[in-house]
């Protein structure tokens, strides 16, 4: 059923296992030892930056269907995608595995689109189980969106850290602990910032926007979630869309924070405003969030994937950057 945006599932769609692998950076960060996966090498034993996400996209997903017992004939479909020009590393991963794939681009909203639209699949009936993943890494984003990294360029303070990391989590039809009862896709909104070093500020008002119509249509607040996380706005976009939430009358103190904040400790590690990139998102959905939802810690979720739907070329031409955020309910049955 749909109110406004709002997708209420009344055959929800439930989380069977995920898995998740990062980099050598993330593995130093706060939530290094959750990780299934922690590279000592970045180029995970590859000859290249995107052949090495490859090879993280495949670690996740594997670790995914072998936590869920499952190979990958009996998988409906994999939906996934990454930051690099046509999902290369998620297509490549994913045709050796000789599964059916949506290819998906919703920059750092992409592990959330991912999970609406397997839970779509499943709740609808037309599949059993779907495999939802996306990556990012920090090496391969660099040579396509700025400089490569040789060149030795200054980062703005305002910039974010492209997350090394892959996330991939497998969604079934049968009952299990944790389910996926309400999404809500993101709709696109553009508060005219042009930068490209300030990506959290392009998409804090998208996350606002989902965020308050959310609350309108169900008529909750925040204070009936154990969490609300948007991924990935990094501390400045964080602290704009607790800005807009005040002036608009949402209360989000003790419940919201961002998983750019979450993946690395911005003390000790020079990651300027925090983590970005489709990796950072999904490897704390899987690495953090998944796992305290299983332990009970965590019952209510919103996990809500920010993107900002840039490309080299209009930052080359002046463009502004558009932001979308997307909406998933997590809940413990």
């Amino acid at each position: 059923m749909r109110k406004d945006d709002v997708y209420f599932f009344e055959n929800p769609a439930y989380v069977l296992a995920w898995s998740s692998c990062a980099g050598k950076k993330e593995g130093e960060g706060p939530l290094g030892s959750r990780f299934d996966v922690v590279a000592a090498d970045d180029r995970f034993g590859e000859q290249t930056w995107e052949q090495a996400e490859k090879a993280m996209v495949q670690t996740s997903l594997a670790g995914a269907m072998a936590k869920a017992g499952v190979q990958p004939g009996e998988v409906g479909c994999i939906l996934g995608g990454d930051l690099l020009n046509q999902c290369v590393s998620t297509s490549y991963a994913v045709r050796e595995l000789h599964t059916r794939f949506y290819g998906l681009y919703g920059a750092c909203s992409t592990m959330a689109e991912s999970l609406i639209l397997g839970s779509v699949l499943i709740s609808a009936g037309l599949e059993d189980k779907t495999l939802c993943t996306a990556s990012s890494h920090f090496c391969s984003a660099e040579r396509q969106y700025r400089y490569p990294l040789q060149y030795g360029g200054q980062r703005a303070p305002t910039a974010q850290w492209t997350a090394t990391a892959s996330g991939s989590v497998m969604l079934t039809a049968a009952p299990q602990k944790i389910a996926v009862t309400r999404a809500m896709a993101g709709r696109i909104y553009d508060p005219g910032v042009t930068d490209a070093a300030n990506m959290g500020a392009a998409m804090a008002q998208s996350a606002y926007e989902t965020i308050l119509s959310y609350f309108k249509t169900t008529g909750e607040q925040p204070s009936d979630y154990d969490m609300i996380v948007t991924g990935d706005l990094g501390a400045i976009g964080r602290d704009i869309v607790v800005e807009l939430a005040k002036a608009g009358g949402l209360d989000l103190d003790g419940k919201y924070t961002d998983c750019g904040i979450m993946l690395f400790d911005r003390e000790k590690q020079d990651v300027h405003s925090g983590g970005s990139g489709c990796g950072c998102s999904a490897a704390v959905l899987c690495g953090y969030i998944l796992p305290e939802m299983e332990k009970g810690s965590l019952k209510r979720v919103l996990f809500c994937g920010t993107g900002a739907l840039l490309s080299p070329l209009t930052t080359s031409q002046g463009e502004s950057i558009p932001g979308i955020c997307h909406l998933v309910c997590l809940e413990v049955m």
